[in-house]
């Protein structure tokens, strides 16, 4: 993103409003929003893919019980997540001091889901191996749908960046007129 100019910056921070205050806000709002898409669609709808599936495979009770106790852990995380970035918004509102575009809201967002769908797929589904994208399907095409997971999610924090790069833009230059 565009550097903002140095005195506006300062006196954002002073009045008790950091535009990296509200970035981390909505970056958490993505991340735990992405944490709850993947454990509501893909480990409960789907039943895609259990937290540690790769390890345990859904082959007995046992392996049944560990990974349903290990994606309540994710979706405890997942929800530390939102309400860290709830409450990061709430104290800026607080203040009276949100004055930030809806574009550069969705664009955190996207950027923060983004975030959590490439690091996730590539540490726990293609580092660590803790479970696969779709493990229903033969294990030769498994690797496609990590890597629709992975491009979906590079995709979205492109978007979130690039709209946040505009939304900038378009800011500095009202604020020139």
């Amino acid at each position: 993103m565009a550097r903002a100019d140095p005195a506006k910056r300062e006196s954002e921070v002073r009045d008790g409003v950091s535009p990296r205050f509200l970035f981390a806000a909505c970056l958490l709002l993505g991340l735990g929003l992405g944490g709850f898409f993947d454990g509501i669609v893909f480990h409960q709808l789907l039943q895609w893919h259990h937290m540690v599936s790769g390890w345990y495979p859904l082959n007995s009770i046992e392996n049944i019980e560990l990974n349903t106790t290990w994606d309540g852990i994710f979706h405890s995380f997942a929800y530390v997540l939102v309400l860290a970035g709830v409450f990061l918004l709430w104290r800026s509102a607080r203040q009276g001091r949100l004055l930030w575009s809806n574009r550069s809201f969705i664009a955190m967002l996207l950027a923060g889901w983004g975030i959590f769908n490439v690091v996730e797929g590539l540490a726990d589904h293609q580092i660590l191996g803790l479970h696969r994208v779709n493990e229903t399907v033969p294990a030769n095409e498994r690797l496609y749908w990590d890597l629709g997971f992975l491009i979906w999610g590079a995709a979205m924090l492109a978007l979130g960046w690039a709209m946040a790069n505009l939304g900038e833009r378009e800011s500095a230059d009202a604020e020139s007129l």
